[in-house]
Parts: C-alpha cells; sequence; structure tokens
C-alpha cells in the first residue's frame, strides 16, 4: 500500500493515471471499490526495487499480476482512442514463463509494440514513472496513428 505522506499531492490526477483508474472502477459493477481511493487502486503498480527483488521468478505469473498488465495496457488503448478517435486493442501474447510481447492494434496499424520480459515483476517505482511510461506510450501510438492515419482508420 502506498504511504499517503510519499505521494506528491495531484499524484493521480494525470491523464493517463486517471484512464487506469477508470479501467479498475469498470472492473467493479456492484460498488464494492467505490469507497477505496484512487491512490490504492494504483498501489498495486508500485513496486520498488527491494520489493522486486524479493518476487520469485520461478512458476507461472499470478494472475492478478496479469490482470494489471491487461488493465495497464486497456487504459493505454483506451487514451490512444479518446485523443484520436480511433479504437486502439491491446494483443498479449505470453509465456508461463512471464516473457512475451503485447501490441495495440489500430485498425490495420500497429501503433504499440512492446517485448515483455519477467511479467513476475511488473510495476513501476513510483507513481510518476506510472504515469510517464504510460504517457509515453499513448503518446507513440497517437503519433504513429497521425503518421499513418488512412491505414489506422481501415
Amino acid at each position: 500500500m502506498l504511504e499517503a505522506a510519499a505521494i506528491p499531492a495531484g499524484a493521480a490526477e494525470t491523464p493517463f493515471l486517471m484512464e487506469l483508474v477508470g479501467q479498475w472502477r469498470a472492473q467493479d459493477p456492484h460498488g464494492a471499490w467505490d469507497k477505496k481511493k484512487d491512490l490504492d487502486l494504483l498501489s498495486p503498480y508500485v513496486v520498488d526495487r527491494q520489493a522486486r527483488r524479493q518476487i520469485p521468478i520461478i512458476g507461472d505469473p499470478d494472475p492478478a499480476i496479469l490482470w494489471r498488465l491487461e488493465l495497464f495496457y486497456n487504459a493505454v488503448g483506451l487514451s490512444i482512442e479518446r485523443a484520436t478517435g480511433v479504437m486502439a486493442q491491446p494483443i498479449i501474447k505470453l509465456s508461463h514463463e512471464g516473457f512475451g510481447r503485447v501490441i495495440l492494434i489500430a485498425g490495420r496499424l500497429i501503433v504499440v509494440t512492446k517485448h515483455l520480459r519477467d511479467v513476475h515483476r511488473f510495476g513501476f517505482e513510483n507513481l510518476e514513472t506510472l504515469s510517464q511510461e504510460g504517457t509515453k506510450l499513448v503518446d507513440a501510438g497517437i503519433e504513429m496513428i497521425n503518421k499513418f492515419p488512412d491505414v489506422a482508420r481501415y
């Protein structure tokens, strides 16, 4: 759980993090998380170096980690769609060892591609890094759609 004192005011108010929180809240149709703060929903994404070292990489990745990974890339895709009007859908292919690839497709265009490794340890050092990495992927997708709009809208 994130310590409130260690989090700068407004840390969860970046467009990407707000989209990620929206993805989490969309997974809660019965309102069990209504009283949870946004930072509580984002806290599983913060995995500092010490915590990362303690996570074993042997065995299948935890289903909760795979779900967080999926929600992260869903938020990237939805952020791209909000900015461009073109739906960007993530496709994730992983081995049982936690290695693989994620691509986001818009029309016939691959707008984002990223190799994944050590998915067991998926997370970010802090919320700022989480926001920066998500925003970087969104910006790359927007740039690709703007570069090849006919292919993306096909």
